[in-house]
């Protein structure tokens, strides 16, 4: 049996999404299985050559193992915007291992959080009965730790990705380092900001549920004021139809700040109101850094009003879960940490890292972007 084929994903609505991955035909007693080949690595200079290398080291090892056919469900909380990358990533690697599966979106920020977490249990249930052997999911929530126990409890491989839950039975969770990701990023704002006294305003988290937000937006604290600047944290407001209450909110803390402003800095995928608060608060000159890859982040940055951005890599999210969870399989969970050891935070979380990408990379970072297929 040949390993071809790619995943392609068809969205209806924002509910579900499916796609049959590799081939259906099932391998004679005679027929051969062909090793795993991934497509060439794109040369640029944001590859990730690390985990790259990282990724090969694991197809190696599983081809030399008995290479069996693997059902497995990738779960995302939508099909657009910061998860279109992720999706992507992952239908790619299916088809290069040939595995059959689903690539599943939930209900991204429609309705209240309850209904989206049991929204997901149920798709997680479906995927369960249907016979998968692993699944990959982006929880919405704790809600959700349950039912992934239960599937774990089966022999079902678990892998979280860009939410953690980590008190639940997952064998690994993927994506990036909430604590490392806030010192970049506070790092980042430092090299643009006039000496000190002077404060910054983090469009951040104050959510004590939401621990990986919380962790990003105390890094990126600790760091600015390890530097001498006061920081307040402007906790964010995720609700499309209360940006201009978000904006509200950052406009009325650079005006109340003592000392004055001197930068802003926005941790998560809606950091352009960064710039919308300091036009409101007649400050367009303020040094602003931001976090992912929004459009709308990418037009201040081409306008210069946002010096540069932190890209989390969600096309990579997407791509390796199968490979892990197909490697769990082949050689089993302790072989595949060892080889993601350089890039564990600790035994149980893949750290993917971060593009750092100025303002005048734009451009570039697209073409990037472009060549693997992963633009938002």
């Amino acid at each position: 049996m040949t390993r071809t084929g790619r995943c392609w994903m068809t969205a209806l609505g924002l509910m579900l999404t499916t796609a049959a991955c590799g081939s259906s035909d099932t391998p004679g007693d005679d027929e051969k299985v062909e090793p795993i080949q991934r497509a060439p690595t794109v040369e640029n200079e944001f590859t990730p050559v690390e985990l790259e290398a990282t990724i090969d080291d694991l197809v190696a090892k599983i081809n030399e193992s008995s290479l069996e056919p693997m059902q497995m469900t990738v779960l995302v909380k939508s099909i657009d915007g910061f998860f279109a990358p992720v999706a992507t990533g992952a239908g790619r690697a299916m088809g290069e291992l040939g595995a059959t599966g689903n690539v599943v979106a939930g209900l991204g920020r429609m309705g209240e959080l309850e209904e989206r977490v049991e929204h997901q249990n149920e798709q997680i249930r479906q995927a369960v009965a249907g016979g998968t052997e692993g699944i990959g999911v982006a929880p919405f929530g704790d809600g959700n730790a349950a039912v992934l126990d239960e599937a774990a409890e089966k022999g079902i491989h678990v892998v979280t990705l860009d939410t953690d839950l980590k008190d639940s039975r997952r064998s690994i969770y993927v994506g990036t380092s909430n604590t490392s990701a806030g010192t970049t990023a506070g790092e980042t704002l430092i090299e643009q900001l006039p000496e000190g006294p002077g404060t910054v305003i983090i469009h951040g988290s104050t959510d004590e549920t939401w621990v990986d937000g919380v962790d990003r937006t105390q890094h990126a604290k600790a760091a600015l004021e390890g530097a001498g600047y006061t920081v307040v944290v402007s906790s964010i407001i995720w609700s499309n139809e209360k940006e201009l209450e978000d904006v509200e909110s950052m406009k009325t803390a650079i005006e109340a700040a003592d000392p004055p402003v001197v930068g802003m800095l926005g941790l998560f995928s809606v950091s352009y109101r960064c710039a919308m608060a300091a036009e409101a608060a007649a400050q367009p000159g303020l040094p602003i850094v931001a976090f992912d890859f929004d459009p709308k982040t990418v037009g201040y940055m081409r306008d210069g009003r946002i010096l540069a951005t932190h890209v989390q890599r969600q096309y990579y999210e997407g791509y390796i879960v199968p490979y892990i969870l197909y490697g769990m399989k082949s050689i089993g969970l302790e072989a595949t940490r060892d080889i993601l050891a350089s890039h564990m935070a600790d035994d149980s979380r893949f750290n993917l890292g971060l593009d750092v990408v100025p303002g005048d990379k734009v451009d570039d970072y697209n073409a990037f972007l472009d060549a693997i297929g992963a633009n938002q």
